[in-house]
């Protein structure tokens, strides 16, 4: 038995097939769905989301949002998504110094949130990217 996937981001469908297992970056935690999960509306934080195909586990940057299981079907609504095989590594390592070292010279809150949140995303992207030449 598979679970239905879709992923839809704001200016596309991200994924659409099916898998065996999933893990979500959810706002409490790790989040595993299986087959036969029970329904569930649940908000994602940023993060990397792992989808198993067969055997082989990819990974998924989801940028927030909110996930919804029922009857094995598993829609996710986010904010931005990227696919692990997208990544340049060499890239996302460089994008979290940057935005550490903007985090460093913040000096307003508001500075300081928006550096924050740009360190989150940089590291789920290295975090997909590593995972995937792994």
């Amino acid at each position: 038995m598979t679970l239905n996937i879709k992923i839809i981001a704001p200016d596309r469908t991200v994924w659409d097939a099916e898998a065996q297992e999933i893990i979500l970056p959810s706002s409490t935690g790790q989040l595993g769905i299986l087959t036969g999960h029970a329904p569930l509306l649940t908000a994602l934080d940023i993060g990397v989301m792992r989808v198993r195909v067969d055997k082989e586990w990819m990974p998924i940057v989801l940028l927030g949002g909110f996930a919804e299981i029922e009857n094995n079907q598993l829609t996710i609504l986010v904010n931005g998504a990227e696919e692990a095989s997208q990544i340049d590594l060499v890239e996302a390592e460089k994008n979290l110094d940057t935005a550490t070292q903007l985090l460093n010279d913040a000096s307003s809150s508001k500075e300081k949130i928006e550096a924050t949140q740009n360190i989150r995303k940089a590291r789920a992207r290295v975090q997909a990217a590593t995972a995937a030449i792994a």
